[in-house]
């Protein structure tokens, strides 16, 4: 369905000559396939809509993807957890099957702006945003995400790790491409996690540094068996910290092996001087300081607890 964006009382602000409710994602696809990259995708519109008034971005029409079917389920498929592109993060927050399951994601999705933001912003919308210290992105990236994404040519499935090219952007064509589902792995017994953002409040700030970590124990043997660690924004892009968990990867769980992780931790960033997020050695620095606290708590979930 198709509306005149006039209609809208923001319409002064935002450029915009048509506006489509398309019912399927067919349509959907045929619409941005019809307008050759001067359309794009809506859905809690807490990114685009800023940057259109801004004239940051420009495009002649926007696809309204809030009413397509399908896109609002939380649900478990075997061992991972599939997320539809209109889950929001309130819905992420107060999901018992995330809070059980993918803990870290919930209280990463729990910081997001304020209440209001919450119930209308996606999750699929803060990772296709790119920026580096979007609160969703690094769970994921630890919870080992992947991405379906929709043209007029079919689906592909693309890790989370290979979806972030630069800040603010993605693999993803947002004028031609929708993503329509997020799917990662469900925690176990033996897993424990921990997210950890540093801001100057607690509220409606952005983060200085944010740090996803989740580590699979051998309780028998005492050792770390798997251990995944994302951080942000301490380079261009929310990036896995892949030294550091080959260094964790087969250790015994001690104070020795946090403390040399921690170090590896700053040598894997590369963030940049900047007014509002502090110097780079301040956010390295931070970044060890997190690394080995998030090893701390999320050991200490499935019973070992290093100090």
């Amino acid at each position: 369905m198709s509306y005149a964006f006039k209609d809208f009382h923001w319409t002064r602000h935002i450029p915009i000559k048509n506006y489509f409710l398309p019912k399927t994602l067919s349509e959907a696809l045929n619409i941005l396939a019809e307008y050759q990259g001067r359309a794009l995708v809506v859905a809690g519109g807490t990114d685009v809509l800023p940057q259109l008034r801004r004239r940051e971005i420009d495009a002649e029409a926007l696809v309204d993807i809030t009413h397509l079917p399908d896109l609002k389920s939380i649900e478990e498929r075997g061992e991972r957890i599939a997320l539809g592109a209109l889950v929001t993060h309130a819905s992420i927050t107060s999901s018992p099957l995330v809070r059980e399951k993918a803990k870290l994601l919930a209280d990463g999705a729990g910081y997001l702006g304020s209440p209001q933001i919450r119930n209308i912003a996606t999750v699929a919308g803060n990772l296709v945003s790119g920026q580096p210290a979007a609160d969703t992105s690094t769970p994921l990236l630890a919870l080992d995400a992947s991405v379906t994404i929709a043209s007029k040519d079919g689906e592909r499935i693309v890790p989370l790790t290979k979806f972030f090219l630069d800040t603010g952007k993605t693999i993803l064509d947002c004028r031609r491409e929708i993503l329509t589902r997020i799917e990662f792995n469900a925690l176990k017994e033996h897993h424990g996690c921990c997210y950890l953002r540093l801001s100057q409040r607690k509220a409606l700030a952005l983060p200085i540094l944010v740090c996803g970590v989740l580590v699979k124990v051998d309780k028998k043997r005492r050792v770390i068996e798997e251990a995944a660690v994302a951080l942000g924004p301490v380079a261009p892009i929310p990036f896995r910290a892949i030294r550091v968990e080959e260094a964790l990867r087969g250790s015994p769980i001690s104070k020795e092996i946090i403390e040399a992780v921690g170090t590896i931790a700053i040598e894997e960033c590369n963030p940049r001087d900047s007014l509002l997020r502090g110097s780079s050695l301040y956010r390295k620095e931070m970044a060890k300081v997190f690394v080995k606290r998030g090893l701390q708590k999320a050991l200490a979930q499935v019973g070992f607890p290093v100090t």
